[in-house]
Order: structure tokens, then sequence, then C-alpha cells
């Protein structure tokens, strides 16, 4: 449990400040991403990322694994872009939704 005093987040809702430890190789990673992606801080790009985890444990870190080797791929130019037809016929899946 954490010993910081709660408060009331910018939607109404009751927040509470944690404390994390990362190494500063990380954090300087975290700190270009949110940057680069357009989030307004830290803080927000950090809730963002704790929200999506939490909301989609299926998608594992083998899935984030597989997405950073593919940037890679694409950003050396090792990889090709793949249209949404040839990804959906990757997953096996025949419905149109989104």
């Amino acid at each position: 449990m954490s010993d910081a005093e709660p408060s009331t987040g910018n939607d109404g809702a009751e927040t509470v400040q944690i404390n994390l430890r990362l190494t500063q190789a990380f954090l300087d990673d975290i700190d270009a991403t949110w940057e680069e992606q357009g989030f307004n801080s830290r803080s927000e790009f950090l809730r963002y990322a704790a929200r999506d985890a939490v909301k989609h444990p299926e998608f594992s870190r083998e899935g984030w694994k597989q997405i950073a080797a593919s940037e890679h791929g694409l950003r050396t130019g090792e990889e090709e872009l793949v249209s949404r037809e040839e990804v959906i016929s990757m997953m096996g899946d025949n419905s149109d939704g989104e």
C-alpha cells in the first residue's frame, strides 16, 4: 500500500501518487517516447501505458517484442509494410469489423 495522500484528478476520479524506480536509460527511452507521441507529460504517458496493459492483458510481453522487432525492421529497411488485407489474412480474421 501507499502512504500517499489521495487527490482528485481532472476527470473527478480519486488519484494516488506512486513511486517507481527505473534505470536512467529506460527513463530516457520513456521521455523520448512520450514526447515523440505527443503526450503532454511523462505521467500522462505512463497512465496511458498502464491503462492499456490493464484493459488488454491478452496483449503479452511477447506481442510488444514482436512489435519492437517489426519497427526496427521497418526503420532499417529489413522489412516492408503490409496492407490491412494482408494483416487480416495473417490473423485469420474474415470479418470486416474494425
